[in-house]
């Protein structure tokens, strides 16, 4: 069992005789490890943790690993995930993040699957530190990996339905597994949850339904099936089919983001054309009071969309709204070919199609029930993704073992966009094709990696391990961008393109080595002591966010040179990771008490970078010069004497900085300044008390805190936005069969109702001089769940 991001210790008669059922392992090398021998500082997180906590979002970890952040929303990738003060915009579909995101041994490329919910879930395994030479690109800050749950032994049905009171959402879910033969397993997972308020409105707000009713909340609705097929047909070959669909439908993409009043204490209003237009703000200054004012498109701008556009027609009713299909399949397949060598393969697939609309002003109306949002958009990110490894991994009886293997992807995004930057349809629409908004454009980016890597594992003595490799990666990316429809208005001036522009090829390539070493000695069965070099590699690429004015103008130019810069310009460099980790990990009183200990010294150079320029209503992608992550990570776990009693708790120290000259788009050098959503301290302590009542009746009892530091917002100035330090609490108290056959709990998620800001950035449509309100991310408030379960 796994509890507050630890395992509690497992039990034991000695020191060598370890009771396998409390075992926790681990895939930090591609291969099946235990959590207290691998050279790798791992939070390991195991199921039971997960249902007793309601946890079925990637963000819903964030309280079990500290120095984890998760943001989920966002128009572009869709979310991000950073480790340690490391990791990658939300809003650029172009990033790769620099948190891997592996799902059963899959590399997936796109956060938009942050959005997605999980469920079903044998462990979640967060990797922290670069991770390059066993998990590729963008692992350059490390991995979050899910590995869901596989066929059973015995045939066995399970099922659950919660409610939740705050949000008033209800979740149903439960799989069935067996064995369809000697050879041949299945487990078949659903779950479907629907949320209604799932972003509450403060009153007053235009907002409404289609059919004209005023709607105080925005919802939320997931869907979630799994077929997964376990195939043993000879004793050295096995297979594992995984098939997933994920649906997901929301009322818009903004979610929970609210409105900081800035130094100036007003809710500055939506300024337009140049001051010729200002809207009244709907925002009231309380940013932490869980009421949000996201209003509707203003009908001026949004009744008609170009044909084409992913909002058309739905959107033409300025009524937001996002739909996200998944579809990802996983094969992986291992064959003895021979005593001492397996070969493994592992094939992903995936194909997603996500549409979300919303209004990119946050606020405007001109009265309760006239809607005045700008700033519209409908960005549609279609992906498909094919990857495939071979591996081979030897099993000597000797001193040397090595594994050899090579990795492809070739990954197709279409990033495609109707977008209002100047609104100018408050003048009027297009006069030759009715249009409102300001333009449609169209990103199309092909990816194509190779990667070949090799490491090898010395056994120096029985105690003394040596281990090192070296991973190369290839990447091409070619993006072409496309400009179907700029309104009239617009293209008459010079300032914008015209109709039918289109870039041609614009091509990044780049190649790295990633190198890593790591000795690890067993002074003694439960201390390990370890040591690791490694370095990380994050491939560059194309911005998706360039406008149709000034960022594409120069390719109309006659002189080649001025065509190469304005491609050049859009291109972002790699971010490379190089450093190390110190650790021991130790266990003692029996395997009653573990006690894990890492420090860490990382340095990042060109560390991938967007932020929103509020001024010119444009994101900036750039590549930051250096930041140096070093801190110390503790997780401790104990099997108390206390029948049924775990205690367990984590603590994360992290002084991450940037430490070159960092210009960023305030014309500020952030040198020395710290890095966003990097807290100094961080740290989660919980227990788990189960307690028999009875022959037929067990009571169980749990309880997680979690502390975060202040930190920074954004990286963009030296007084940008801190949030305080802050407290949440989780707990549940649950009844049930001793046996599983059945439960009822109550569980509370943030019962203090905390809410803190992930992210910060400058409101478009300020008054140039005047307005400094801010757009901050947050996370959700409290959810109080009842739960009825059975299992048999």
């Amino acid at each position: 069992m796994a509890f507050a991001g630890l395992a509690s210790p497992a039990s034991a008669q000695d020191a060598d005789e370890l009771d396998e059922s409390n075992v926790i392992t681990v895939i930090a090398r591609k291969q099946t490890e235990t959590l207290q021998e691998v050279p790798v500082t791992v939070t390991a997180i195991g199921g039971d943790t997960l249902e007793k906590y309601q946890v079925n979002e990637i963000a819903d970890v964030v309280s079990r690993v500290p120095a984890l952040n998760v943001q989920v929303g966002g128009s572009g990738s869709g979310g991000q995930i950073s480790l340690r003060g490391v990791g990658s915009s939300n809003i650029s579909a172009s990033f790769d993040s620099a948190v891997a995101f592996d799902f059963d041994g899959v590399q997936v490329s796109t956060m938009r699957i942050v959005q997605a919910g999980f469920f079903d879930v044998q462990q979640i395994d967060v990797l922290k530190g670069p991770q390059s030479l066993f998990f590729g690109k963008s692992a350059s800050a490390g991995v979050f990996a899910i590995r869901s749950a596989n066929p059973t032994q015995d045939w066995e049905m399970a099922g659950k339905a919660s409610y939740e009171f705050e949000e008033k959402g209800y979740t149903i879910g439960g799989h069935i597994s067996g064995p369809l033969s000697d050879t041949l397993g299945i487990r078949v997972a659903a779950q479907y949850q629907d949320i209604e308020d799932y972003v509450k409105l403060a009153p007053g707000t235009a907002a409404f339904n289609p059919d004209g009713s005023v709607r105080d909340s925005r919802g939320l609705k997931n869907f979630i099936g799994r077929a997964t097929l376990q195939w043993d047909p000879a004793d050295n070959f096995s297979a594992n089919l995984k098939l997933n669909y994920v649906k997901n439908k929301n009322d818009g993409a903004i979610g929970h983001s609210d409105i900081n009043c800035g130094a100036n204490g007003v809710a500055d209003p939506v300024s337009l054309l140049g001051g010729g237009l200002v809207i009244p703000s709907n925002a009231d200054c309380n940013d932490s009071d869980g009421l949000y004012h996201h209003t509707d498109g203003a009908t001026a701008l949004t009744s008609q969309t170009p044909d084409g556009s992913a909002g058309n027609p739905r959107f033409n009713n300025g009524i937001p709204f996002g739909e996200t299909d998944i579809f990802f399949g996983r094969l992986r397949w291992d064959l003895d070919i021979s005593d001492t060598l397996t070969l493994s393969s592992v094939s992903g697939y995936l194909s997603l199609d996500a549409v979300d609309t919303d209004c990119y002003g946050y606020v405007g109306q001109f009265s309760p029930t006239i809607a005045g949002g700008a700033g519209c958009s409908d960005p549609q990110n279609k992906t498909e993704q094919f990857t495939q490894e071979l591996r081979v991994t030897s099993d000597f009886d000797g001193m040397f073992n090595f594994m050899v293997g090579a990795f492809y992807e070739d990954r197709n995004i279409d990033f495609n966009t109707s977008q209002q930057g100047v609104n100018i349809s408050f003048v009027a629409p297009d006069p030759v094709t009715g249009n409102t908004y300001d333009w449609f454009k169209k990103q199309n980016t092909k990816t194509e990696a190779l990667s070949l890597f090799a490491s090898a594992t010395l056994d120096l003595t029985e105690q003394l391990e040596l281990s090192g490799g070296v991973r190369w990666t290839d990447e091409k990316k070619v993006s072409r961008i496309t400009v179907p429809y700029v309104h009239a208005f617009l293209s008459a001036t010079p300032a914008f393109i015209d109709s039918g522009f289109f870039s041609g090829p614009i091509t990044f390539k780049d190649s790295n080595f990633s190198p890593e070493v790591s000795i690890k000695y067993q002074a003694t069965p439960d201390i390990n002591i370890y040591g690791a070099f490694k370095t990380g590699f994050k491939s560059g690429g194309v911005d998706n966010s360039a406008l149709p004015s000034n960022s594409l103008l120069g390719f109309n130019d006659p002189d080649p040179a001025v065509r190469k810069a304005v491609a050049d310009a859009l291109k972002f460099k790699s971010e490379t990771g190089l450093g190390g980790e110190v650790g021991v990990k130790t266990q003692f009183a029996d395997r009653t008490v573990t006690l894990n200990t890492s420090v860490f010294y990382y340095v990042f150079d060109d560390l991938q970078v967007q932020n929103f320029d509020a001024a010119t209503i444009q994101f900036q992608t750039f590549n930051a010069s250096q930041l140096t992550s070093k801190g110390v990570d503790v997780e401790w776990g104990w099997r108390t004497p206390v029948e049924g009693l775990n205690l367990s708790g984590s603590l994360a120290y992290t002084d991450a900085k940037f430490t070159a000259p960092f210009v960023t788009t305030s014309g500020e050098d952030l040198e020395g300044r710290a890095a966003a959503r990097a807290p100094k301290f961080a740290a989660n302590a919980g227990f788990d008390w189960t307690m028999p009542m009875g022959d037929s009746i067990e009571l169980g009892l749990n309880g997680n805190l979690q502390y975060s530091g202040s930190y920074f917002t954004n990286e963009d100035s030296l007084t940008d936005l801190r949030q305080d330090s802050y407290v949440s609490i989780d707990g549940a108290i649950s009844v049930g069969d001793p046996d599983g056959k059945w439960k009822l709990s109550l569980v509370g998620v943030n019962l203090t109702d905390e809410i803190w800001v992930n992210t910060s950035g400058g409101r478009p449509f300020l008054e140039p001089g005047v307005g400094d309100d801010l757009v901050v991310t947050q996370n959700r408030g409290r959810q109080v769940f009842v739960e009825a379960s059975f299992k048999f």
